[in-house]
């Protein structure tokens, strides 16, 4: 038990780390991509400046994720031997095109980042979509392969043996049309908030630039813009679960006892006995309401699984309501900002409780991202892969995990602070102002000198 512990806190703390790189390795290639876009459109130096300087980040994250997601992938083969061995045939496809797309990537943030003044202002625009394509195909393969440790498929299992492996049945698994949305858009909310949350700060901060403005309005758009449909995957996800995953579904909505018409528990935990929830807020009707749209229809709980294959009903549950919770929090917030802003005629809002409801909105996106992925993972407990393969008999029998912990722990510590030493320093030294013109090569980037009443309208 002590090496199924120290496997999976291990892991755990990887992911925890790892995720924050991957979101945001895959939202703000398609923030420059906007940024870059519309300012060349509008010849506004603002927009170019600001995706210059979140360049300069997307850089460093590109980086240290790489560094991350190589550790996560070793850590497989080390902590889940078993585990490698009986998916290595079956879900390597995604783990090998993944790669390639990364690779793919990787070229293009070379010449993104260091095409600035070597590049044509179209073909360096054009350069940003690999990386946002790239980023986004990698979170589908690699999300893929997780979709398939819930809903495995794409194999024959007989007498101990795989045979009959079909890896693209593997991968178009049930799980993937549902988990592989809801993480890509999971990126753009965190990604989108996450930066809105810096502009907002730094406005509070009594600095109201048409920097931090546009900063602000486009880290909000597109984070406003993916909210609702990242709540919409999450609602359809849920509804999967119920059939696919019982006892995950279960979990999630504290949903001890079976029966007809039963209420939505907001927070609390379950007695000893796993027969009620305490300290929860019912709503009568609410999950069989939100579920099946019926207030008497019937569903399943807990108490038709056998216990010993239960997950942390309270981790779990408490975990879905944080996400939810802060996922709703961010649509308000979102949509109070859209409406300020269509009623100011198109003018960025700064009301201070406006601004530090973005300020929150940020943290509490990667809050959301974390605990979705914690329920994704601790809801098929005790399973690894779902309904063949325990944790307790994949986890590696090796000595010594609790050393490769804090090992592996030390480094993400150091790769942590690496970061945000890094994003200060970015952030502490801003791109330079200038005017459009300082920005564009001598013959406007694309064969024809800019107007010079437009030229004006930026300064």
């Amino acid at each position: 038990m002590p090496q199924i512990f120290a496997a999976r806190a291990q892991m755990g703390t990887s992911l925890v780390f790892h995720i924050v790189f991957s979101v945001l390795g895959v939202g703000l290639p398609l923030l420059l991509c906007i940024a870059e876009g519309v300012a060349l459109r509008r010849q506004d130096a603002t927009l170019l400046r600001l995706a210059r300087q979140w360049s300069k980040a997307f850089g460093i994250i590109f980086a240290i994720g790489a560094v991350s997601g190589a550790i996560v992938e070793f850590e497989i083969t080390l902590l889940w031997p078993t585990f490698a061995r009986f998916s290595g045939s079956i879900i390597g496809l995604p783990f090998a095109m993944e790669g390639f797309a990364f690779f793919i990537e990787g070229i293009f943030v070379g010449l993104y980042i260091y095409g600035w003044s070597r590049l044509s202002p179209r073909v360096h625009w054009l350069c940003s979509f690999p990386l946002w394509i790239s980023g986004a195909v990698s979170a589908f393969f690699i999300t893929t392969a997780n979709s398939w440790m819930n809903t495995p498929a794409g194999f024959t299992y007989q007498n101990g043996k795989v045979s009959g492996v079909d890896p693209i049945a593997a991968m178009f698994n049930p799980s993937t049309p549902y988990e592989t949305v809801h993480m890509i858009l999971a990126s753009y909310v965190a990604t989108g908030f996450a930066v809105a949350a810096v502009y907002a700060i730094a406005l509070l901060r009594g600095d109201p630039s048409d920097y931090n403005r546009k900063g602000l309005a486009l880290g909000t758009a597109l984070g406003g813009i993916a909210i609702p449909l990242q709540i919409f995957s999450g609602d359809l996800n849920a509804r999967f679960l119920e059939g696919a995953q019982p006892a995950k579904y279960a979990a999630m909505e504290g949903l001890l006892q079976s029966g007809n018409g039963l209420p939505l528990y907001l927070g609390g935990f379950p007695n000893e006995a796993g027969t009620e929830m305490k300290f929860a807020i019912p709503l009568p009707h609410g999950e069989s309401l939100l579920s099946h749209f019926n207030t008497t229809a019937h569903s399943r709980g807990l108490d038709t699984i056998p216990r010993s294959d239960w997950p942390s009903v309270t981790a779990v549950h408490l975990s879905f309501d944080a996400m939810v919770g802060a996922g709703f929090f961010i649509l308000l917030v979102a949509g109070v900002f859209g409406v300020l802003y269509v009623r100011g005629h198109r003018t960025v809002p700064t009301q201070r409780w406006l601004l530090w409801g973005l300020a929150a909105a940020g943290p509490l996106a990667m809050l959301a991202v974390e605990a979705g992925w914690f329920v994704t993972e601790e809801g098929r407990q005790p399973w690894i892969i779902n309904g063949i393969t325990r944790v307790s008999q994949a986890a590696t029998p090796s000595q010594w995990m609790n050393i490769s912990f804090l090992i592996f722990s030390a480094i993400y510590v150091v790769l942590g602070v690496t970061l945000v030493l890094l994003l200060l320093r970015v952030a502490r030294t801003p791109e330079p102002a200038r005017s459009w013109a300082e920005y564009m090569p001598p013959d406007g980037g694309d064969g024809s000198a800019p107007h010079v009443s437009e030229l004006e309208a930026t300064r």
